[in-house]
């Protein structure tokens, strides 16, 4: 019966400590965005103000970019230029060499004698994608456009640029003429260094004075996201510029930029569709897919500090001083663009440290790194620097550096080369000299032995 009551009681104890105890929270997962999932061959989305990549697909692959060798067009000339080649207001006769371009490509009916200025003709590549103005241009600033593909090529090359070749100018179809979402940003990122082609690719409508050979010409971009003459239906207040591409081969494809806040970003679509919808609309998915793309990034991504320049994550054993530690801290603040579900707090933090290190120390010197990852995404690599100096003991490092000199290879075979020799030495003493020693105990005895005089009586 006891062991009855016993076990009522310690059953009911068990409910009543079950009922009222609080259950332990499994920490939440962060929650991240989900993928955009971009109808395209290639996309890439950049954060303009630290370079890191947001969302990527296929961002390596070879593709066709039809008018977005514009870009690269466009930056070589404004280099040129940068650099007094040209200037911005200098006149330059259209020569005969453009009549040899497809007439089906994009143009602004620009003919053989024509006088523009070169910021005509960078208006008439940039908003209205002309070819024409491209061969003028570089005739202008190579001699040739067989020596300006050579420039745009090397140019690619310095820029980091792995799988792009350039073949022309305009970005009219080749089979040798490519490159990939990731170059077009690095051409486009350079691009924007320049405060001119910024101006001129960013410009939605402009109408040029009269030339010699052709009355005003009124100019409306090719880019839906920034002009409404063509279609009303892509129009986005935040974005600015690039520049947009088509041919049959490489689809439709745009390279573009917006600002919002403190957020900024650069987006390359290449090789999207047009699609006619059930309701009969006409959709050209480059600029669909970047507005999507672009509102993505807006409402899915802000700007957080995670690391501060006065935390103080580690300290570091210090040898060859009397102070046997040193505190190390950030080179400096990080802040990094990361998904408004991540919290700085749910980022692993990896320390690389010398330790132990040797003094003596400086104030500022980099004993390590710290980095900050989430899901194998790495967020920032940061130096650690040692907070204030150390100084080492004149005694401890006299011993140190006595250590090491015999710790040296040839210290170490000269050592063993005595060592033999006293071993050599010692072994011909002790056999040499008791030999020696046994020969003259036997000539004296011999002596004594061999006595043969006569005794006194």
């Amino acid at each position: 019966m006891k062991a009855k009551r016993f076990l009522s009681v310690f059953l009911l104890f068990v409910l009543l400590v079950s009922l009222t105890a609080t259950p332990f929270a499994a920490a939440e997962e962060p929650t991240l965005p989900e993928d955009p999932d971009i109808q395209a061959k290639a996309a890439l989305l950049m954060d303009a103000n630290t370079g890191a990549i947001v969302y990527a697909k296929n961002e390596h692959q070879e593709l066709y970019p039809a008018s977005l060798t514009k870009i690269m067009t466009a930056l070589l000339v404004v280099e040129a230029i940068d650099k007094g080649q040209l200037s911005l207001d200098q006149e330059i006769t259209a020569s005969s060499s453009i009549e040899s371009l497809d007439a089906d490509g994009s143009t602004a009916n620009i003919v053989p004698g024509e006088v523009m200025t070169v910021e005509q003709l960078l208006y008439c590549m940039l908003v209205v994608s002309a070819n024409e103005a491209c061969v003028i241009l570089a005739e202008a600033v190579a001699g040739s456009v067989d020596a300006f593909v050579d420039q745009m090529n090397e140019k690619a090359q310095a820029l980091g640029c792995e799988n792009t070749h350039f073949v022309n100018p305009t970005g009219l179809h080749d089979s040798q003429h490519y490159t990939s979402a990731w170059d077009l940003y690095l051409i486009t990122k350079e691009a924007l260094t320049h405060e001119d082609f910024v101006r001129i690719s960013d410009t939605g409508d402009i109408t040029l004075p009269a030339t010699n050979l052709h009355e005003a010409r009124s100019l409306h971009s090719t880019n839906y996201l920034i002009s409404v003459w063509r279609s009303r239906g892509y129009v986005n207040k935040n974005a600015h510029g690039i520049k947009t591409g088509s041919t049959t081969e490489a689809g439709h494809c745009l390279v573009s930029s917006a600002a919002k806040g403190s957020l900024s970003f650069i987006s390359v679509i290449l090789g999207c569709d047009r699609l006619t919808l059930e309701d009969g609309e006409i959709r050209t998915m480059s600029f669909y897919e970047t507005n999507r793309l672009f509102q993505w990034g807006f409402d899915n991504f802000s700007y957080k500090t995670i690391l501060s320049a006065d935390e103080y994550p580690k300290e570091v054993a210090v040898s060859l001083s009397k102070i046997d530690h040193v505190t190390v801290h950030p080179a400096r603040e990080v802040e990094v663009l990361m998904p408004n579900g991540l919290a700085a707090e749910d980022l692993e933090r990896t320390l690389v440290l010398q330790d132990p290190v040797e003094a003596p120390v400086t104030e500022g010197q980099v004993l390590g790194t710290i980095e900050l990852s989430y899901d194998s995404k790495l967020y920032a690599s940061v130096d650690l620097l040692a907070l204030n100096d150390v100084e080492a003991s004149r005694l401890l490092t006299f011993w140190r550096d006595v250590k090491l000199f015999f710790a040296k290879p040839a210290v170490k075979i000269a050592g063993i080369a005595l060592a033999v020799l006293l071993v050599l030495v010692l072994l011909w003493k002790l056999i040499f000299g008791r030999r020696r020693y046994r020969y003259g105990r036997r000539v004296g005895f011999s002596r004594r032995g061999s006595y043969r005089g006569r005794k006194r009586r």
